[in-house]
């Protein structure tokens, strides 16, 4: 069956199924409208359990009783786009944005666990965020200032990568006027025209992958290209060669410190391509930062980062696949603006927003920390 035939397929099921049943509209409007109300970041729809949202880190459970997987995807699918129905049938996952007039914007993962539908749906804020609202350290806002490379933020799931990389964009935007182009899947904030003039393509609907995407942004003389997460070596490999030809790019990566996020890089490729892809990673990487969420102890989370901005040291660590020298580089380039995950969690400890002991357990090199908690 031709792509067309499936699509048309698709749409018919969904027209004839009892999926667009008001009640059931109206279940998934009154767990979005509750999400809004009480605060949440996430709600979880997972069979055998009551909906349940996450507010301030901590799961609290709705005052219903439990649902099972037909209720959810009952619920759910008729709210997705057609491309992400699509997604959803032929492979149990589909990952898409929802807009709702009164409630704003959700992404919604839509997926089966133990033969099951369940979903994740996450609010998104209704504007970009402010970057001084995210309580990162002040260096970061000079990776909005780079004129040109491959800015690569690292963190594991739910770190607050793509958070930052829209804090970023709302900087620029604001202040400066240039093309920006960002590729996401789904997008997640929108950016209105400010000083700069915003493009947003999403995977899916704007385009069928990230490579196609970011092939045809380069070609639409941007100043700035945010590539949501280079998931394929095609994409890594553009993306490379726009950071090194005069684009600033930013684009994040599932990692959780410096050396392991260049790693990830180079290692996506055949090994015999590594050498001269980890040629083209020094000379194409402006700065790369890593960071994760702490719980704070008044309560609410607030990242810890470290921050290595590129120098010649680095570059020659990066062609030599030297990578455990990049922490050392990180102290050494200070003045150009770097930090390491431990001084960022001194600072943490100093301003009382989270204990020495759980810096400690947190640190990844221990005396370093004890050392600056000591002065």
């Amino acid at each position: 069956m031709t792509p067309d035939r499936e699509l048309d397929r698709l749409v018919s099921e969904l027209n004839a199924s009892n999926i667009r049943r008001p009640n059931d509209a109206s279940r998934l409007e009154e767990w979005l409208a509750t999400l809004r109300t009480r605060g949440g970041s996430d709600l979880y729809l997972v069979s055998g359990v009551p909906p349940t949202i996450r507010l301030n880190g901590v799961l609290r459970s709705l005052s219903e009783p439990p649902i099972d997987g037909d209720e959810i995807e009952t619920a759910v699918l008729p709210a997705l786009p057609l491309h992400a129905v699509e997604r959803y049938r032929r492979h149990g996952i589909a990952d898409a944005s929802l807009r709702r007039s009164a409630g704003g914007r959700f992404r919604i993962i839509l997926h089966r666990e133990r033969g099951r539908p369940a979903a994740s749906i996450r609010a998104l804020p209704l504007n970009p965020p402010q970057l001084a609202e995210l309580g990162l350290p002040e260096g970061v806002e000079a990776l909005s200032r780079l004129s040109h490379g491959l800015v690569l933020i690292g963190g594991p799931t739910g770190s607050g990568k793509t958070t930052t990389l829209a804090a970023l964009v709302d900087v620029i935007n604001r202040r400066d006027a240039k093309h920006i182009v960002t590729i996401e899947d789904p997008i997640e904030y929108e950016h209105a025209h400010h000083q700069s003039v915003v493009e947003q393509v999403e995977i899916g609907i704007d385009a069928p992958d990230f490579a196609t995407a970011l092939r045809a942004a380069v070609r639409q003389s941007p100043d700035v290209i945010v590539v949501g997460e280079m998931r394929d070596p095609e994409t890594m490999q553009i993306a490379l060669a726009a950071g090194e030809t005069g684009h600033l790019v930013f684009s994040t990566v599932h990692t959780t410190d410096v050396a392991s996020t260049v790693s990830r890089v180079s290692d996506a490729f055949p090994p015999e391509r590594q050498p001269t892809i980890r040629q083209e990673l020094s000379m194409a990487l402006a700065a790369v930062m890593t960071q994760i969420l702490l719980p704070k102890t008044s309560g609410g989370r607030v990242p810890a980062v470290e921050l290595l901005m590129l120098g010649y040291g680095a570059r020659q660590h990066i062609r030599k696949n030297a990578l455990q020298h990049l922490h050392q580089e990180i102290t050494i380039t200070r003045r150009s603006g770097s930090f390491t995950f431990e001084e960022c969690l001194a600072r943490l400890v100093r301003h009382d927003l989270i204990t020495a002991e759980h810096a400690r357990s947190c640190a990844r090199h221990r005396e370093e920390l004890d050392g600056l908690l000591s002065v």
